[in-house]
């Protein structure tokens, strides 16, 4: 039986959008998208129009809409627009309804738009004629990556207008099918999501995705609930099914019930969206008085400030002030309170606040408590139970704590469920690796001692008093010495950071004097929190001393100047170090318990420890590492230098519900050697040779060329960070220089792709995942993420910034940014210098790149003497097909001149069009 063609999927999935009350309307072109969407927002906004909209009144509305950014575009969709009539009155009116039945829901498809190409789109949804959802599809057999590269295409080339309007994009080859957000920044493969059941098993195939995901009532939901617009970053998200079914889970608790719940969604799985969402939904609810989220205070760190004010901007308040919270409560018209366990606490514990805070003693109270397990367990937390009697609370976990891992307290183990009852929702970290939401862990066990005992046995190291073993000098100073040995191999050349979980402030402070004695060229620190009045008896110095001589040394590295006075602000620095925000970043962060629960940084990717973790501590330490960055990290590297395997297991175990940790810990060396070696054999059957690729004719043996070998350097990515790891060695069936001979080849048809291909090419829309192939991290997107982070707030360091920017500009050997130096430079002198905030970067970067083009263009046009318009249809032509005609040149250009100079002329436009297009692609 033949294959489902494209054509026939796209039929097959219109006509169930039919079944599911979508009618199909036909939108040949963008003119008639636009006159459907006046019909459409006519009709819907019927009740509120008693005479048809004038010419004059559409084109403000219209005019409204057009040249704005995703970002802006989805605000305006949310909100209600007032619009004064001809004759003086006014009228509100809306571009869709949160109740589904009364919008009005369309589908069409092979829609044909003229932007800087012609491109036609396969299916688009449409409601009250705006085009939210965009549809790619492939036949079956096809990779959806390659619908994903397809609409990076089109939104680069042709989304424009209403089309900037689409909120949600959907790929899907039949059988597989995943959603993700528009954005005015790149799209990115790895925020596209499958859709699941409430079990968290995978919806895939595009009808039952249809059915699920696409019903109009749960669309709506999804646009208006479950897709946030992240004021910092100007970014829209879309949540993850396991976010959306643990929000309507706590709703639905609440709205039905008194009774207490929690959720237990594995570390790094976005608990701080999920529970703020839920927060924000309970908010509206008029039978909820109150709906306080709860966080305790050494976890109100500027992070989490961060991620509260992405979701609603100014909704925490940092102030260590109980006055301000009891106003909060006091004031009707705020629903929401962001505030700390210690503030509640004392809002209800002391007499002057008694009467404000006995209103809502016989009320319902709805209590989020992120992280529960850390703060849930004391003194504090009974006091504001027994004050607000008709509470309801409902609690976040990545690592619950059941009776082998709870709090002792006399006779009693304190367990999650003892305090929030049943748990409404789980997403397990073997959930979330297998969809690629955190990665999994490597993690390899470094014998440091020899002794009389058993070192795989951790009953016998614990019989011994090994504490002095443990902190001797020669044991510390091996450790060092094979951490700085082995950095860069584990690091990628320092493209990722690292943070070393050691067991004391004593062992802190003398480990950090162990790495300044190492000839090394390591960026490394430390923090802590240091004790006001502990005893310095025996002491040589007190721990703040130690901490202020490793702020002394930081602050001669990064030109910063902090002291314990503002220890906050030290810390915060360190967090955008290790995150890689800054221009100088960070290797190594030497911690005791700080930044090894509740931070989140894609670009930390190894954990050295050195002290005894179990259970939630383990694994919530062990979790700093496993955020997904990119392919160049395929997983978080722990490294233990301590007898911490079974201690792994157990706690492995224990979160995944299962004996069975294969695909959470990472298989070992010869694991990845033998899929390195597959991939080499199957590599030499298409291409015996390096040179063979050269006499391929056929694309699609091009296309499979490019596909085995990125995924033959996947593996030696992941190789590359084992210590055993080297080309020589005779257990790699191909050598280092083979390896490279290869390399040469894959870039060949890289750039030819990007150069030479036709539009109709089988390389069109594959992923060559090029980052593979860099060694340099000072590319572009780097670049532009420093000038994002530029300090707008303080003239001193934002002038500091900018002269970092430059000195990483003038340091890169990156090809594409090198092309780019001279723009980047001219756009931090002559705009970013000018800018207050970092808020329109990305837009304000967009102008200054397009002028600049137009500029380069005019400039070339005068210089020899041609026509503009006429080089800038050469330029797009050459941008849309990757080809180039000399002849047709030639022959469009009608100056009289002997044939010698117009060939050297052609030759020289020619020559500007590939470097204008290569250095503005």
């Amino acid at each position: 039986m033949a294959y489902q063609s494209e054509a026939a999927l796209e039929q097959q999935f219109i006509e169930q959008l039919n079944k599911q009350g979508y009618s199909t309307v036909s939108i040949p072109d963008y003119d008639a998208l636009v006159a459907n969407f006046k019909v459409q927002f006519e009709a819907f906004n019927a009740a509120k129009l008693d005479t048809p909209l004038t010419g004059k009144e559409w084109e403000r509305i219209f005019n409204l809409m057009l040249g704005k950014s995703i970002f802006q575009s989805a605000k305006i969709l949310r909100d209600k627009f007032v619009l004064e009539r001809e004759d003086g009155t006014k009228v509100y009116l809306s571009f869709f309804d949160n109740d589904h039945t009364k919008n009005i829901f369309q589908v069409t498809n092979q829609t044909t738009v003229v932007g800087k190409y012609v491109n036609r789109y396969d299916v688009t949804i449409l409601v009250n004629g705006l085009p939210l959802i965009q549809v790619e599809l492939k036949r079956r057999g096809i990779d959806i990556r390659e619908a994903v590269n397809q609409v990076m295409r089109y939104k680069k080339h042709s989304y424009n207008g209403l089309y900037h309007f689409i909120q949600l994009f959907v790929v899907s080859n039949g059988v597989d099918t995943k959603y993700f957000a528009n954005s005015d920044r790149d799209l990115l493969y790895s925020l596209a999501f499958f859709w699941t059941d409430f079990n968290n098993v995978r919806i895939t195939n595009l009808k039952e995705f249809s059915i699920s995901f696409l019903a109009r009532d749960h669309i709506i939901k999804m646009l208006t609930r479950y897709t946030i617009l992240n004021d910092t970053d100007k970014l829209l998200m879309v949540m993850r099914p396991y976010q959306v079914y643990a929000v309507e889970a706590l709703v639905r608790q609440a709205t039905l019930t008194n009774r207490n719940a929690y959720v237990w969604h594995t570390t790094g799985a976005g608990k701080t969206l999920t529970s703020f969402k839920t927060a924000q939904i309970l908010a509206a609810n008029p039978n909820i008085k109150k709906v306080i989220f709860l966080v305790d205070r050494k976890d109100l760190d500027s992070q989490t400030t961060e991620e509260f004010n992405k979701f609603e901007i100014g909704s925490v308040d940092a102030t260590d002030r109980t006055n301000v919270l009891v106003k909060q409560m006091q004031d009707k018209n705020r629903q929401l309170i962001v505030t700390t366990m210690q503030k509640m606490a004392n809002a209800v514990k002391r007499p002057q606040y008694a009467k404000i805070m006995s209103a809502y003693k016989d009320e319902k109270v709805v209590f989020i408590i992120d992280e529960c397990h850390r703060s849930q367990f004391g003194d504090m937390h009974k006091d504001i139970v027994r004050h607000f009697q008709k509470a309801q609370f409902f609690g976040f976990t990545g690592t619950p704590r059941f009776e082998v891992n709870g709090k002792t307290e006399g006779k009693i183990t304190q367990t999650t469920e003892m305090l929030f009852g049943e748990c409404v929702h789980n997403y397990l970290i073997k959930d979330a690796i297998f969809d690629n939401n955190v990665l999994g862990f490597h993690v390899e066990y470094i014998k440091t001692m020899e002794g009389d005992f058993d070192w795989d046995d951790p009953t016998m190291t614990e019989a011994i008093d090994v504490g002095e073993l443990y902190l001797s000098e020669e044991r510390m100073s091996l450790i060092a010495n094979h951490i700085v040995q082995n950095h860069k191999a584990k690091t990628r050349n320092g493209q990722y950071t690292a943070i070393f979980a050691v067991s004391s402030i004593a062992a802190l402070v003398k480990y950090y004097g162990i790495f300044k004695k190492i000839k090394h060229d390591l960026n490394i620190t430390g923090i802590f929190s240091y004790g006001q009045n502990e005893d310095a008896e025996g002491k040589d110095e007190h721990s703040r001393d130690a901490l202020e001589r490793i702020i002394a040394d930081y602050n001669k590295t990064y030109s910063t100047n902090f002291s314990t006075e503002t220890f906050s602000a030290y810390h915060k620095d360190i967090s955008d170090r290790v995150k890689g925000k800054k221009t100088k970043s960070l290797d190594i962060l030497l911690v005791v318990n700080m930044f090894l629960t509740g931070f989140d940084s894609k670009q930390l990717s190894v954990l050295y420890v050195d002290k005894d973790l179990k259970y939630h501590d383990l694994l919530q330490a062990y979790s700093r590492t496993n955020r997904v960055e990119k392919e160049t990290k395929p997983f978080g590297i722990i490294i233990c230098y301590r007898n911490l395997k079974k201690r792994t297991d157990d706690a492995l175990t224990l979160f995944s519900k299962s004996h069975d940790t294969s695909g959470i810990v990472v298989p070992g060396y010869q694991f990845f050697v033998e899929k390195f070696n597959e991939m080499v054999m199957k590599l030499k059957e298409i291409a015996l040779f390096p040179e063979s690729v050269d006499t391929m004719q056929s694309e699609d043996d091009q296309k499979l060329f490019v596909i085995t070998f990125r995924e033959l350097t996947k593996y030696l990515q992941s190789l590359q960070t084992f210590i055993e790891f080297s080309f020589d060695q005779d257990a790699l069936i191909m050598s280092e220089q083979e390896y490279q001979d290869y390399k040469s080849k894959y870039l060949m048809l890289y750039t030819r792709q990007k150069t030479d291909r036709e539009v109709a090419s089988v390389l069109n829309d594959v992923d060559f995942c090029i980052e593979l192939m860099e060694s340099d991290r000072i590319n572009v997107a780097y670049i532009m993420n420093l000038i994002r982070n530029i300090h707008f707030d303080d003239e001193k360091q934002k002038n500091y910034d900018i002269k970092h920017i430059k000195e990483e500009l003038g340091r890169t050997d990156n090809p594409q940014l090198l092309r780019k130096v001279e723009i980047l430079q001219a756009f931090l002198d002559r705009v970013v210098v000018g800018l207050e905030s970092a808020d329109e970067i990305d837009a304000a970067y967009n102008d200054f790149e397009n002028e600049a083009k137009r500029e380069e263009i005019v400039a070339f046009a005068a210089t020899e003497d041609i026509d503009t318009a006429m080089l800038t249809e050469f330029i797009s032509e050459y941008e849309f097909s990757g080809t180039m005609d000399a002849g047709n040149i030639r022959d469009r250009i009608n100056k009289p001149m002997p044939l010698m100079k117009k060939r050297s002329l052609v030759n020289r436009i020619v020559d500007f069009i590939r470097q204008h297009t290569e250095k503005y692609q």
